[in-house]
């Protein structure tokens, strides 16, 4: 193939590509199949690596990342990136609308769109294709952040249509949808990690990552709902976004309401009463409703002020919330120390549930709001994995209340807490010996995407613990019948079972081992590029830091909380034991993989004939795909054994995601 015939057909599959992209995460209407555009994917991969000459920043190969930026380059903005002034009440937003007409002196309209909660952004195409995009920052000067907005899957690299300008902005919202942010904090939690504390600042943070692999593993979506162009597109906003929306922008869906033209105060609030009551069903955060003067004209006409446009207001909505009366706070201790306050409250009904509990987050948060037992406080539901207590009604509380002062030793071990600089919350060091971050290490240990150890299951491990048969998770390696059939709930089926689970678990690889043993922020991951990096848990223990820092993704904390976790004699002691029993610890070099499935994600389901789940989940691995733990539009097919519910199955057919059989996964990845 000549050179010119390489570039037209990279060319050709970057077109096809970028088509197929719109057609599926704008459109809804997938005219291929996940695996026909992940083949097509990975022939334009293979061209670009074996043609580097023919690279492009803007190719739908650079949706997946790899980019480490150090620091993110300032750039000044071509307009200024003002805020909309905000208001709460019809009555000012009444006034505004009179200073608009008095200004204009003429007919004009409105423009009502959603607020959506996320972080601001500015995107400039040069020529159809993504040229940079660039963050508010302070209104005049904002960070590029180019590289990690490739990897959004709603912006779009490469125009469609020829009408749009030769140069142009468009500003909007990038955001975590609500299911992919509770998604991500579950992970979090599994691993040990703190959650993260709403979408919104999740998607904000996210931006910021130096790593962009990071950030397309990410759930990040974009409403973009504003165009600046010195070319004329329309004369007016609202035309100007349908406009962009054919060039394969996300802008707000006339169809789902999320846009509408208002004439006065009475069609502003109709569509400010609507969002207020069903904000609740959307699948990503709105704070409010923004209201803009729909003829750039008019607009022109009545300029700006130096922090906000004249011709736009945002009215944002009351949070959800309800008043009621603290009646204890409670101190948990999680599997890494990490010591959570927890709010107990007089039952109220908030957002149509009942809130019996809610978070108080740390030591700071406290001193804060300034927060006493028997208080009055204020209870807000927002997205949250509980609701939290957002402030204190002063008016109410008692003469002789006290201030609260938070503990400063562990409420289960009596040990003096630590707080490490620049973290808000408090630490117990005792991890050796406080009892409930020994069974959560134990619990973590035997849970399915670690041991998952047949027969054994959190309440289990709390009575041999209670019992005195296990003070760690090496112990479990030694219980026997006679241990086992005396205590209360254990039939000699049971106990059977559970000691077959453990003896199976010795089969385990070894990077489920590593993410088993609990190492605080060594998640699922991150064991296995460890386990890949270094073969053996003897060279992980014996690696400089320099030498963890060398992995991909390894930075400095979790490689100096490897040191910390081999510096404990307690903890070597323990690996030692679990390897004389005949535990994984070096990976087992396997033949036969592939990139068949390179970057496919695929969900098992079932119980299969030759193989077991983990055995089918190694050969995913093994091929270049990803194991997913639940189906979502972004499966690419399900492998479907006996059993396959009901409303996994209704879920697939509905998202279109293909079922395939056991032998027909087999075919595909030529067994």
């Amino acid at each position: 193939m000549t050179e010119e015939n390489i570039k037209l057909k990279i060319d050709q599959l970057r077109s096809d590509l970028n088509k197929h992209n719109r057609l599926y995460y704008m459109q809804d209407n997938p005219e291929i199949s996940d695996f026909e555009f992940d083949t097509l994917l990975k022939e334009l991969q293979d061209l670009e690596n074996k043609h580097p000459e023919f690279q492009d920043p803007n190719s739908p190969t650079q949706r997946v990342g790899g980019g480490i930026t150090k620091n993110f380059k300032t750039v000044v903005h071509k307009y200024p990136m003002l805020s909309l002034s905000n208001t709460y009440s019809k009555e000012e937003l009444e006034e505004f609308l009179e200073r608009v007409s008095k200004s204009l002196g003429e007919e004009h309209e409105f423009v009502c769109e959603l607020k959506y909660d996320g972080a601001a952004i500015g995107i400039t195409y040069v020529n159809g294709k993504l040229d940079r995009a660039v963050t508010r920052g302070d209104g005049k000067k904002g960070d590029d952040i180019s590289s990690n907005v490739r990897t959004i899957q709603s912006v779009p690299l490469e125009l469609s249509g020829n009408d749009f300008p030769e140069d142009f902005e468009i500003r909007g919202e990038v955001f975590m949808k609500l299911d992919g942010f509770n998604e991500l904090n579950k992970s979090r939690l599994e691993e040990g990690l703190e959650p993260f504390a709403n979408p919104r600042n999740s998607a904000s943070g996210s931006l910021k990552l130096q790593d962009s692999k990071i950030v397309a593993t990410r759930p990040l979506d974009t409403y973009l709902y504003y165009v600046m162009s010195k070319e004329k597109l329309a004369d007016n906003h609202y035309d100007s976004i349908q406009k962009a929306k054919t060039w394969g922008f996300n802008t707000p869906s006339i169809k789902d309401k999320y846009i509408s033209k208002a004439k006065n105060i009475d069609e502003i609030f109709d569509f400010i009463n609507y969002w207020d009551t069903h904000r609740s069903e959307l699948n990503f955060e709105i704070d409010g409703i923004v209201i803009k003067l729909n003829n750039y004209r008019q607009q022109e006409e009545l300029g700006y002020t130096a922090k906000s446009p004249r011709w736009a207001i945002s009215y944002k909505f009351k949070a959800e919330s309800a008043e009621t009366e603290l009646l204890s706070l409670e101190f948990q201790v999680g599997r890494t120390g990490a010591i959570t306050p927890v709010a107990n409250l007089k039952p109220v009904e908030l957002a149509g549930t009942t809130v019996k509990r809610a978070s108080v987050h740390n030591a700071d948060q406290i001193k804060k709001i300034d927060l006493r037992l028997g208080d009055i406080v204020r209870v807000e539901k927002g997205g949250e994995i509980i609701p939290k207590i957002t402030s204190v009604v002063t008016d109410a509380r008692k003469a002789d209340s006290e201030e609260f002062i938070f503990p400063t030793r562990c409420p289960e071990c009596s040990t003096a807490l630590e707080r490490q600089e620049g973290e808000a919350q408090h630490y117990c060091p005792n991890e050796m010996h406080c009892p409930p971050q020994r069974t959560a290490k134990i619990q973590h240990f035997i849970s399915r995407k670690a041991m998952e150890i047949d027969g054994l299951g959190e309440e289990t491990i709390k009575q041999l613990f209670n019992e005195g048969l296990i003070s760690d998770y090496a112990d479990l390696y030694e219980l026997n019948e006679g241990d086992l059939l005396p205590l209360e709930r254990m039939a000699q089926k049971s106990v059977q079972n559970m000691l077959k689970g453990l003896e199976a678990s010795k089969n385990i690889p070894f990077e489920r081992v590593l993410f088993a043993l609990g190492i605080r922020y060594v998640g699922e991951t991150v064991a296995k590029k460890l386990a890949r990096y270094f073969k053996t848990m003897d060279i992980i223990l014996n690696a400089s830091l320099e030498e963890l820092l060398a992995v991909g993704e390894i930075g400095e904390r979790i490689a100096q909380s490897i040191i910390n976790f081999r510096e404990k004699p307690d903890n070597i002691a323990i690996v030692k034991r679990l390897q004389s029993y005949g535990l994984q610890f070096e990976i087992e070099e396997k033949e036969g993989g592939s990139d068949v499935l390179n970057g496919l994600a695929i969900v098992i389901s079932g119980s299969f004939e030759s193989l077991s789940r983990n055995e089918l989940k190694d050969l995913i691995e093994m091929n270049g795909g990803r194991n997913a733990s639940s189906v979502s539009s972004k499966t690419d097919f399900i492998v479907a054994g006996e059993g396959l519910g009901p409303a996994k199955r209704k879920k697939a057919e509905d998202l279109g995601v293909a079922i395939i059989s056991e032998s027909e996964f087999l075919k595909k990845i030529g067994k």
